[in-house]
């Protein structure tokens, strides 16, 4: 069985870098109905992509998972055919109207906005056509299993990156309050503001909190598992995110998922290629709100992002002492110039500033006004990690073997790396004969077990009636050949799996009831200790309201389902 990491690319490079770091596929919008507004690509860049992507084996997936409206129907047509020409090997989609468009021969993928979270839904998107199933990230691995027992196709879930509070795809407080639709890809994240949570009686129960933030998902401890349940895709979240968090955060589960794969026989990855050297990956050192594996196994945890809806980094220690503008930290963490150092301030905000001046646990700031004794301080940017990660990339190489025979004049070589991929350089040979056949078989083995290219090879046998002298430039150039026409076939082998057949008929895109704006498992109720079930010593008068800049929004609670309800 093959295991894909999926990984974003907000653009080409970022996507190259992706590849480089171990990404089985990435996940890129075109020039438009991508659901990030600000990550637009064009067509040539993704073509570049693809070419990249494909001497590995790799995928390129586009997003087209927006809600197209009728009068945009021939723009996204004609989009995705040249997105199909430039290379792509899937669509992720939204909206049900997509399918009822004249479209490539290319798989389709259901998105996550799709609203996947029962064996029900699951089938009904099999049943129209989907090649995979993205679903919702606020699933137990018991209800993923359920929703593998229900299907035959694929299964991707997210492991990692930014928590939407709402069940996917349907989350209207952006477009409600601020007319700005998360399903037209402008969410205007107004779950990451800070609300005051006020009682029936007008009594304030948390003031300016950013009580909507959930923390980051983390989920690397859990991929056997999620293996188990049915999961092939492991996705990371993110095309919005710069370089350094990609290829971070990429190398990291690059190396959790070979881990996995070295311990369990009849797994494998879904591309060509080992990341090898190059800088050491720490999910602490890239943006996070702090993290959490939410209700992956059946229970609930402290989901809230706390302090701040903001990344405030790693946590260096507390300020022991304040003299001037010089800071001292009582952690036992490094701090170098440059660093960018982060703290709450007034409960909520965050603020910011850089170390200019570092003297072992003194550091000196511009202003250090805001810094009192006890405060914790943390880092958003750690200068040398960035460096590293710009520097010391990691080198991806396809090991492939090279076989060496010359019978009667004819010379054959022939490369061959795994799932079978082969290459054959065939040549009247003219060299002359070697005057000591070790040494002439040790210069063909050095010089042609190199690299080239994207390949790393090694030389197996060697077979010749006579043995034969080559100077090493002419080893050399047999070498580079044998890659390019290796590479050449990998490309031109690689099969685009057919999609099904489409049956949009009955497929529909859920609608919530009239005034619910979000739906969520994630509880308020919970994460403050005033659920029933948690016994509190007192219980608020209901209904509650999140209150902000005019708006109030009522939450109610279903605990049969054990979900929040956010109306308007």
């Amino acid at each position: 069985m093959q295991l894909e990491l999926l990984a974003p690319a907000r653009t080409k490079d970022i996507g190259i870098a992706a590849i480089d770091c171990g990404a089985d596929a990435v996940y890129i919008a075109g020039p438009a109905f991508g659901a990030r507004y600000a990550a637009a690509n064009a067509i040539g860049e993704i073509a570049e992509l693809c070419a990249y992507a494909h001497r590995f084996g790799a995928g390129v997936y586009a997003t087209v998972n927006t809600l197209i409206e009728e009068s945009e129907r021939p723009a996204a047509e004609k989009m995705m055919q040249e997105l199909y020409e430039a290379g792509i090997d899937a669509f992720i989609v939204q909206d049900p109207a997509v399918l009822e468009l004249k479209l490539p021969p290319v798989r389709l993928f259901a998105s996550t906005q799709s609203v996947i979270r029962t064996p029900e839904r699951a089938r009904e998107l099999e049943k129209a056509g989907f090649s995979r199933l993205i679903l919702e990230r606020q699933l137990s691995l018991e209800q993923i299993a359920a929703i593998r027992n229900a299907v035959s196709c694929d299964l991707e879930f997210f492991v990692h990156g930014a928590l939407c509070v709402c069940y996917s795809g349907q989350c209207y407080l952006s477009e409600k309050l601020l007319d700005r639709s998360a399903n037209r890809g402008c969410c205007a994240q107004p779950c990451r503001s800070t609300y005051d949570l006020t009682d029936a009686d007008g009594n304030v129960l948390a003031k300016e909190k950013s009580l909507l933030s959930l923390k980051d998902f983390r989920l690397d401890g859990h991929i056997a598992k999620l293996v188990d349940a049915g999961i092939s895709s492991f996705k990371i979240e993110g095309r919005l995110k710069n370089a350094s968090y990609v290829k971070n955060i990429v190398r990291h589960y690059d190396m959790a998922l070979n881990a996995f794969i070295a311990n369990h026989p009849g797994y494998s990855r879904a591309s060509l290629g080992r990341v090898r050297g190059g800088f050491t990956p720490d999910p602490e050192k890239t943006f996070n709100r702090g993290y959490t594996s939410l209700f992956i196994d059946g229970k609930r945890g402290k989901w809230n992002s706390e302090d701040s809806a903001k990344a405030i980094g790693e946590l260096l220690g507390q300020v022991a002492a304040v003299r001037g503008n010089i800071v001292t930290l009582d952690g036992g963490k490094k701090v170098a110039n440059g660093d960018g150092l982060t703290f709450v301030s007034g409960g909520v905000e965050v603020a910011g500033m850089r170390a200019e001046v570092v003297s072992g646990r003194d550091i000196t700031v511009r202003d250090a006004s805001s810094l009192k004794k006890g405060m914790k301080v943390y880092r958003n940017f750690d200068l040398r990690f960035d460096r590293e990660l710009e520097k010391n990339m990691p080198q991806r190489l396809i090991e492939a073997t090279i076989d060496y025979s010359s019978k009667d004049g004819v010379t054959t070589l022939r490369a061959h790396a795994s799932e079978g991929f082969e290459a054959v350089l065939k040549f009247e040979d003219t060299a002359e004969t070697a005057r000591t056949p070790q040494t002439a078989e040790e210069t063909v083995r050095r010089q042609l077990g190199k690299k080239a290219g994207i390949f790393d090879f090694s030389v197996g046998t060697v077979e010749w009636d006579a043995p034969r002298f080559y100077p090493a430039s002419q080893l050399n150039e047999m070498r580079r050949t044998l890659a390019a026409k290796l590479e050449q076939a990998i490309v031109e082998k690689r099969e685009k799996a057919l999609p099904k057949a489409l049956n949009a008929a009955s497929l529909t895109f859920p609608r919530p009831p009239k005034g619910e704006v979000m739906r969520t498992r994630y509880c308020i109720r919970h994460e403050m200790g005033l659920c029933p079930r948690q016994k509190p010593a007192s219980i608020p008068k209901e209904p509650l309201y999140l209150c902000n800049s005019g708006y109030r929004l009522k939450l109610e609670f279903d605990c049969k389902n054990c979900e929040m309800i956010v109306i308007l």
